[in-house]
């Protein structure tokens, strides 16, 4: 039934926007119903504890444990994983920062800046996503882990000195014996992308909206239920969809729509390719320079400025608007702009403490 009910209201949703409609400025959403309709659309909050944690996250590849994690934990922060020893995981991922660097362009080794001027992923729910990186090149953030390490204008290592510099640690090789104590090798680059996998499974993050999925109606305001019915209506919820409300697909950006009314009166949308909506510095296409991204993550967005693969655009409205306009074929007027962004309000949150050191 939830699908069906979700079905017929994305097609009402698509006619509505066709025709420069907004269907939530004529229905009345209770909590109740805006909290089922998001449900069904596949929303969902982040897991509370560890053991709800592992039954989402874990797999046989790479098994959780408290102790791999606390491991990971430790790498995370290890600036002896860049060439030179002058920066982490960390460093580009602040916790304290929403995950990312806040930096239009990634900065690494001696000062290095990306070179296609992409800037920092947040880290923070990067594990609930189907791939990792701009152009979604890997599938989860084990294999996300390794790039930074051997990229030249990142952390310029190898995998081999890497395991080289942590086998001369005494922490380390004994660590890795510990947690990964059935393989031959202990203490290899496998493992150790691994171990930071495993930490970066816990980086998911709890806030308003969580908790009005779990039945808190007062949890957001009725201005954040206003943007989060026009986030529905207007159909951004296609590509921001899943646990993280984005990383669930790979889509062209920008898109510019057209509407061709077709027989009997059915509307179709019809999409064709566009120049980006600002310089895009570094000349970055993403997915085989077909301008193809992944779908970025909205939990968190707030804090994970400035925004877009190259930080073109500072302010969190502007890149609403222009989303909605180059996406979606959409205009916002500032209202509906203002209520979009009192949604995302309601998707910062805090990192979710699992208990891995009890």
């Amino acid at each position: 039934m939830k699908i069906i009910f979700a079905s017929l209201f994305l097609s009402l949703s698509l006619f509505a926007f066709q025709k420069d409609i907004f269907i939530s400025k004529f229905i009345d959403y209770n909590s109740t119903n805006l909290r089922n309709l998001a449900l069904s659309f596949g929303l969902k909050s982040v897991p509370k504890n560890y053991k709800a944690l592992k039954k989402l996250l874990d797999t046989k590849e790479n098994p959780l444990t408290k102790e791999k994690i606390r491991l990971g934990r430790r790498l995370f922060f290890e600036t002896n994983l860049s060439k030179d020893n002058s920066i982490a995981c960390s460093s580009c991922h602040m916790l304290t920062e929403g995950g990312d660097d806040n930096k239009a362009a990634a900065v690494g080794f001696k000062g290095r800046i990306n070179p296609h001027h992409l800037n920092t992923p947040t880290v923070f729910n990067a594990a609930l996503q189907k791939s990792e990186f701009w152009d979604g090149r890997v599938k989860n953030v084990e294999e996300q882990a390794g790039g930074p390490l051997q990229s030249s204008f990142e952390m310029d290592m190898t995998p081999e000195l890497v395991v080289k510099r942590l086998k001369s640690v005494e922490y380390y090789a004994d660590q890795f014996k510990k947690v990964f104590k059935n393989d031959k090798k202990p203490l290899s680059f496998k493992n150790i992308r691994y171990a930071i996998g495993a930490y970066e499974k816990t980086l998911l993050t709890r806030g308003n909206f969580d908790r009005f999925l779990d039945g808190n109606n007062s949890a957001i305001n009725k201005k954040a239920k206003m943007g989060l019915s026009i986030f529905l209506d207007v159909g951004c919820i296609r590509c921001h969809n899943g646990m993280a409300l984005g990383g669930e697909m790979l889509t062209r950006f920008p898109l510019k729509q057209k509407v061709a009314e077709i027989s009997n009166g059915v509307y179709q949308p019809v999409f064709s390719s566009a120049r980006f909506p600002f310089k895009n510095r570094g000349n970055f296409l993403g997915k085989d320079k077909m301008q193809i991204f992944k779908v970025s993550i909205l939990r968190n967005i707030l804090k994970t400025a400035p925004y877009f693969h190259n930080g073109a655009i500072k302010s969190l409205k502007k890149a609403i608007d222009i989303m909605a306009k180059y996406e979606l074929g959409v205009t916002l007027n500032k209202v509906q702009t203002d209520e979009i962004y009192e949604f995302f309000k309601s998707l910062n949150g805090e990192l979710v403490d699992y208990k891995i050191d009890n």
